[in-house]
């Protein structure tokens, strides 16, 4: 199959490429300038994807800075909803099956146990309530079309929580935590391959079942203080940076963006309908940190 992803070279831009290549399908990155969604227009978006040929079209392309998203509201809803919404008549009209990554900020964060695709949302902050816009045009545009919601993504590439927990240990001794939120760290590659298995069933397959809404994370759960333990660890078994974890609450760092107490999300129905299950985050997070250590070794 051929895959256009949209999106700058970002970490699931990157993974899509790296995973698709690994299993012989041929992935096609779209983004600016020639896909420019701050400023969506259904006629260009639709001319630059067509021209990249898909079979079917991920669309990785969002505003995914949380905090700069509160003062940058209508860039981050150009982006994530309006943008969005485009990409899925495009792939409308080509034919094409969708799939549409989201994220568990659509949620208030407040519920004690994971959040399934039916629960109600209520995003906290601009971030979230622009995804959740881009959720609703993706499903009022009539594509063929599945949406997975996933959260704490890390990778090999670009900036994310893994590599910004080696960097600071090159330098400290200790490393304070928010240890009082909790989700299911995601690598990216893990995804990038649900990405590709959720496309294939798509385009295969008619059963409505298969489209709609379904989570997608790492299997198993954890804080972010167990998330920098765990990248510690693997660091120090590959003879990376290591540091101690100090573990502290979400009061004592605070940021322009609430950020959600539980992103936990039930990923049981991807895995019943999909086939489609992420390994455990931390044999996930060994494979990455590993991977960090040794190809791009810290300062």
């Amino acid at each position: 199959m051929r895959f256009v992803v949209t999106g700058g070279p970002g970490q699931l831009v990157l993974s899509m490429q790296e995973r698709g290549a690994a299993c012989g399908h041929e992935v096609v990155a779209v983004g600016p300038p020639d896909l420019d969604l701050a400023a969506p227009d259904d006629a260009a978006i639709l001319a630059a994807l067509a021209a990249a040929r898909p079979d079917a079209i991920v669309n990785a392309a969002a505003h995914t800075a949380v905090d700069k998203a509160e003062g940058e509201a209508d860039l981050a809803f150009a982006i994530n909803a309006a943008g969005a919404g485009a990409v899925a008549r495009a792939a409308r009209s080509l034919g094409a099956p969708l799939v549409h990554v989201s994220t568990d900020y659509v949620f208030t964060g407040d519920k004690p146990t994971p959040y399934v695709e039916g629960d109600a949302t209520g995003p906290t902050g601009v971030y979230g309530a622009s995804k959740l816009a881009g959720e609703e045009a993706v499903l009022a545009s009539g594509a063929d079309a599945a949406i997975l919601r996933t959260a704490w993504v890390y990778s090999p590439f670009g900036a994310n929580f893994a590599k910004t927990m080696l960097r600071l240990a090159a330098t400290r001794d200790e490393i304070g935590v928010v240890a009082d939120q909790h989700g299911c760290p995601t690598s990216a590659l893990d995804l990038a391959d649900a990405c590709i298995a959720v496309a294939r069933n798509l385009a295969a397959g008619a059963d409505p079942a298969l489209r709609g809404l379904f989570h997608a994370t790492g299997s198993g759960e954890g804080s972010w203080a167990d998330f920098a333990e765990a990248i510690f660890a693997a660091s120090a078994a590959a003879g990376g940076p290591t540091a101690r974890v100090n573990r502290i609450t979400t009061a004592e760092y605070p940021t322009p963006a609430r950020r959600p107490a539980n992103s936990r999300l039930d990923c049981t129905r991807l895995a019943a309908i999909h086939g489609v299950r992420l390994p455990d985050w931390r044999e996930s997070c060994r494979a990455v940190v590993t991977r960090l250590v040794y190809d791009e070794p810290q300062a």
